[in-house]
Order: structure tokens, then C-alpha cells, then sequence
């Protein structure tokens, strides 16, 4: 009996731990195939959002947060850089092969050396599960490079003309619709020792941005689109107007003397403090200015870009598009992760930014539309009721044409150059 016992006991035990073993394998093959990991890693993340009172960088904190807490094993890390100083960031990391697992970039030209270079994943394959159905049509246009999606948009921004309403109410000046418009307001302004517009042109990209709302109500969408394409000239009598037209707006006096030196962080303070009455720059600038702690909450307005009398630009066409998102390191590691964690941040940031007022979204978000705040709802009518568009000039040129071009507005500000010699020498980008 005790030998037969030691058997079935030595059989038991034999069954109990192949069972256990079988047991743990299936767990592990199970938690391989959901793509589930026991490794705890974490993941670089950059973006551009640096100042405490910016809205954006409250949000997409609010979401990488939302992330650890969900994924204790999938960490996100990130890290802010300022804007300009940020593009020659990426550039140099994506050459030296040292750029973070997940990064914020431009689509259009700013990226196409990145996507020719091989340096980023294409995401096709990770968008399969339902993710390409919650984006919202043409969000992807900008990202898409020989139809593969290399990147996901979180929202789509397009250039606005910030109105203190209290500020022309308070000095009798009428809110200007037309460029004619415009230029009496800023007269009308400095004769009362008040700065009329913002711009921080150290960066120089704000005050590309005057110039390319000139040139889309000068010569329209089509032809700012055609010779960014190379299919029209830049010596167009249009580009040469909007050059001249943003020489008398400097020459009136229109912005601070300083504004070569002043950065677009630091140009915004007067504005945001309700000194300065006018500013053109981003629809994102809406959360901050709609922050509770903001001192022109409910002062300011939102308008296109005002309208050219003499133009041949649409008074709806507007600055801006779905240029802006988050592509996947080519080279990461986590390739699996990153491509997830990607999907859920920017579909979650797509979500708060419209909700706090300070982006349109590009995906399908559920919100309640009763506590979104009236300026966002002023942005998203003039993205809604749009006609045509053109996206930033920088982002659209490759790298050393968009530097061209940004060199070219900053001499125009310094008084350098005439409007004629500017649409010259932006030809000359499209002779090579």
C-alpha cells in the first residue's frame, strides 16, 4: 500500500505541477498577445509648452498625469522646451539619432526630412483598432506622407485676431473689420500712447505670422497655397502688397519699438494684462486668456484677420490648419507602448484643450458644450464657417526655406528691406 500510495502521490504531485507550469505559461502568452508588460519602463516625451501660465501646458500635464496613474508600468517623462529654441532641438536630436520616444512636431515640410530620413514610425498599423474612425475628416492631411500617417494631430489651430473690446470701448476707437480699418486703430492708438499689436519678433515667427494673414487677404488661399507648391510666383503683386502693407502698420507705429528683442512669451504680457489692444496669433492663446486668473477674462473677443478691400482674398479664408501633433521615434525600444501611449495622449489633449478653451479639436470629443467658454466658441464658428486655408508658412516649407522666409519678415520689421526686394528674394526659393 505504501508504495502504491508513493506512486499516486509521486503521479499527483507530477500533474499538479505541469498544471501549474501550463498555468503560467498560458498567463504569459495571454499578457504578450494584449501586449501587456511586467518590465517597467518609461517614456521621453517633448513638447513646447514651457510657461506656467500657458493652458496647454496645464492640460497636457493633466493628461501624461491621467497616463502614469493608469500605466505604473509605462511611465511617460516629459520635457519642455520654448518654441524656436525647441526646433532646433528636434532637428538636432532626429539627426544624432538621440530623439525621445515620443516627441511634438510639425507636419507638412518642418517633418518631411524626418519621414525621408526613416526617422519616424508609421503608424497605420496601430490606428487598425478604431482609432482612424474618431478622427474628425482631413485631421490627418498634414501628416500623411505617401499615404502612410506618421503622426496624430491633438488640435487644429488657425490664426486669430484678439480684440480688447474693453480697451476700444474705453478710447472711442472703432473695432476694425477692414485693413483700412486696422490702420486707423492703430493711429488712432498711438496717439494715445498705447501700443496697438503684440509681437515678439525675436522668435520671428509671430511676425510671419502678420505677414502671411496679409498675403492670404491680399491674394487669396489658392495663390499663397500654388507658391508655396512652386506653382506661382512670390512676385506676385500680392505678396508685394501684403509686404506693403505690413511696412505701413510698422511704420504707423503699430507695435513696440522693442519687438526685435522681445520674445513671444514676453510680448504677450502686455496683452494679457490689458495694455495692449490687438494681437494676431494662435487659437490656442484662447485658454490663457479665458484662465480665471487672467486679468482680460471676458474683455477680448475673437476675429478672423481683418478683411483687404483691395484684395482678392475671402474675408473667411483663414491662417492655420491640423498642422500640428505627435509622431513615434522610428527607433524607440517600446515601439508598441509609445504608439499607444501617443493615441491616448492626443486624443485626450484634443479633449481638454477644447474643453478649457484652448484648442478646436481633431477628434471626435464628447463634451459639454454649455461650459465651453465663449471665446472658444468663437474661434470654433471662424474655423467652421472658413472657406479655405493655408497652413503657417514655416511649417509648410522645408527647414531652410522656412528660415528664408522668417529672416526675410524679421528685415521687413527692421526696416531692412523693401517690399519689391521681399517677394525677390522669397522667389528665390522657388528657382532652386
Amino acid at each position: 500500500m505504501n508504495k502504491r500510495f508513493k506512486k499516486i502521490s509521486s503521479l499527483l504531485l507530477t500533474i499538479l505541477l505541469t498544471s501549474s507550469l501550463m498555468a503560467c505559461g498560458n498567463k504569459a502568452a495571454d499578457k504578450a498577445k494584449s501586449g501587456g508588460t511586467q518590465e517597467k519602463i518609461t517614456l521621453k516625451f517633448w513638447h513646447i509648452w514651457t510657461s506656467d501660465t500657458d493652458s496647454n501646458k496645464k492640460n497636457v500635464e493633466a493628461v501624461i498625469k491621467e497616463w502614469n496613474v493608469a500605466n505604473p508600468n509605462v511611465q511617460i517623462e516629459s520635457e519642455g522646451t520654448e518654441n524656436e529654441a525647441y526646433k532646433t532641438k528636434i532637428k538636432t536630436a532626429i539627426s544624432a539619432n538621440e530623439a525621445p520616444d515620443i516627441f511634438v512636431t510639425w507636419g507638412a515640410g518642418f517633418s518631411k526630412p524626418f519621414i525621408d530620413a526613416g526617422k519616424v514610425l508609421p503608424l497605420d498599423d496601430y490606428l487598425k483598432d478604431g482609432t482612424k474612425e474618431k478622427l474628425l475628416t482631413g485631421a490627418l492631411t498634414y501628416l500623411t506622407y505617401n499615404d502612410k500617417t506618421y503622426g496624430l494631430p491633438y488640435t487644429s489651430d488657425i490664426g486669430i485676431f484678439y480684440v480688447n473690446k474693453e480697451m476700444f470701448e474705453t478710447n472711442k476707437i472703432k473695432i476694425p473689420e477692414t485693413y483700412d480699418d486696422l490702420l486707423i486703430a492703430v493711429k488712432a492708438f498711438k496717439a494715445k500712447g498705447i501700443t496697438p499689436l503684440a509681437v515678439g519678433e525675436k522668435d520671428k515667427w509671430p511676425g510671419m505670422f502678420y505677414y502671411d494673414a496679409l498675403a492670404l487677404r491680399a491674394g487669396g488661399a489658392k495663390l499663397s497655397n500654388d507658391a508655396l507648391a512652386k506653382k506661382a510666383s512670390f512676385e506676385d503683386p500680392a505678396f508685394v502688397d501684403a509686404a506693403s502693407k505690413l511696412t505701413k502698420l510698422i511704420d504707423a507705429g503699430a507695435y513696440n519699438p522693442a519687438a526685435l528683442g522681445l520674445t513671444r512669451d514676453e510680448s504677450e504680457v502686455p496683452f494679457l494684462q490689458g495694455k495692449i489692444p490687438m494681437y494676431y496669433n494662435g487659437s490656442w492663446l484662447g485658454g490663457t486668456i479665458d484662465d480665471a486668473k487672467s486679468a482680460v477674462k471676458g474683455k477680448v473677443i475673437a476675429m478672423n484677420f481683418p478683411a483687404s478691400t483691395d484684395g482678392k482674398g475671402a474675408k473667411d479664408e483663414v491662417l492655420g490648419g491640423a498642422i500640428m501633433g505627435f509622431m513615434v521615434n522610428a527607433n524607440t525600444k517600446y515601439k508598441d507602448e509609445s504608439a499607444k501611449a501617443t493615441k491616448y495622449i492626443t486624443e485626450n489633449i484634443s479633449k481638454k484643450l477644447y474643453s478649457t478653451g484652448a484648442g478646436i479639436p481633431t477628434w471626435k470629443v464628447d463634451v459639454d458644450e454649455s461650459k465651453i467658454p465663449p471665446l472658444t466658441k468663437q474661434i470654433a464658428g471662424i474655423a467652421k464657417k472658413s472657406t479655405d486655408n493655408v497652413v503657417w508658412w514655416d511649417t509648410y516649407l522645408d527647414g531652410a526655406d522656412a528660415d528664408v522666409h522668417k529672416d526675410l519678415v524679421a528685415q521687413l520689421f527692421g526696416k531692412q528691406i523693401t517690399p519689391e526686394n521681399f517677394a525677390k528674394q522669397m522667389q528665390v526659393i522657388n528657382k532652386k
